[in-house]
């Protein structure tokens, strides 16, 4: 049973399929569950700004019957004074019994775990990794696809580069095979190739450069925003902004039971014209991930998380060069390395050292 939720591939696949069927059963009968979480607090540091996460876990937490607290935004709390994430994950733990967390800087959730003696689930890492949207994700897909998730043809389309639900949805997916994704994107935003490496044994993947190439194809087409606050300059995020562009005109030559969907929040990506449209899931999406969060909640809980023992860590010594990377900012943490196909990469941002 894992003790955290910082990867989405920290599941094995029964474990993926056994919260998945918890998710359904608490969507057909949600008063079965109110009491699951009795007496239970979960804890929301949002370092970040959040609409349907943060919202979602809390009411999730609520509709168990647990209670909530937290923050959104460190200007009301000791992070402003210079708390180190260590010694907030450590103070947190005194109060709650699970803690969800979303910060700018890759890996922190990895190294929040490393401190915390309660269960944590990552909410968003910078650009790296999002995994309770990918179950937010996978969960809509089985659900609206009578829980096919193998021979589907998927478009990927926008911000391959820093979009982290993209990268979490990538992964989760090398967990099965026969499907066939078309990426979608300018040159400068491409899936790094960390992100597909165990995609692309078991699933085939081809390059568009437009989604007008492979539209009718498409059994699902995932649009994600140019995220702004990725760039370094406003003159580079310009650039790759209003490239793609779903609109009613493309849909016409896609498939009657093709579905749309989106992380959120949208920008221009989508266009107003097609917001009816059956096809268009995104805010059901949305809903859908409520109760696989509640599912996720419930499982975390069922027995007390195994502590790591920071001091048998083997560290390396070698320092991470991704300036994004969490370790850059917290230099209280142990230098750790794992293998990703035969190379050595950090084990907090998994860029390679």
């Amino acid at each position: 049973m894992f003790n955290d939720l910082i990867d989405f591939n920290d599941l094995t696949l029964l474990e993926w399929e056994n919260l998945f069927e918890l998710g359904l059963d608490i969507y057909d009968n949600p008063s079965k569950y109110k009491n699951y979480c009795k007496n239970k607090i979960l804890a929301a540091l949002f370092y970040e700004p959040s609409t349907r996460t943060n919202f979602s876990f809390q009411a999730a937490m609520i509709r168990l019957g647990g209670n909530t607290i937290g923050f959104s935004g460190t200007s009301a709390t000791s992070v402003s004074k210079g708390e180190n994430l260590k010694d907030t994950i450590k103070i947190v733990s005194n109060y709650a019994d699970i803690i969800v967390i979303r910060h700018p800087n890759e890996g922190a959730a990895y190294a929040a775990s490393l401190y915390s003696k309660l269960p944590v689930i990552n909410a968003g890492d910078g650009g790296h990794l999002h995994p309770t949207q990918t179950m937010t994700d996978l969960f809509t897909i089985g659900k609206l696809k009578d829980k096919k998730m193998t021979g589907l043809d998927i478009g990927i389309c926008g911000d391959l580069l820093y979009g982290r639900t993209v990268h979490s949805l990538l992964k989760a997916f090398s967990l099965y095979s026969d499907n066939t994704f078309y990426f979608i994107s300018t040159p400068e935003l491409r899936v790094p190739e960390y992100f597909i490496y165990e995609l692309r044994k078991n699933n085939k993947i081809i390059i568009y450069k437009t989604i007008e190439e492979c539209i009718d194809k498409l059994d699902i087409i995932y649009m994600t925003r140019i995220q702004r606050e990725r760039f370094k300059t406003e003159e580079e995020y310009k650039k790759q902004t209003g490239i793609y562009i779903l609109d009613k005109e493309k849909l016409k030559k896609s498939k009657k039971d093709l579905i749309i969907l989106h992380p959120l929040p949208k920008n221009n990506e989508i266009g107003s014209d097609i917001e009816d449209d059956p096809r268009a899931q995104y805010f059901a999406q949305a809903g859908f991930g409520m109760y696989i969060r509640m599912a996720l909640l419930i499982k975390l809980l069922e027995k007390p998380k195994t502590q790591i023992n920071i001091q048998e860590i083997k560290t390396t010594g070698k320092k991470c060069a991704n300036e994004k990377c969490v370790t850059n900012t917290e230099k209280n943490l142990p230098d750790i390395i794992k293998k990703i196909d035969g190379k050595s990469c950090c084990a907090y941002c998994e860029t390679e050292i």
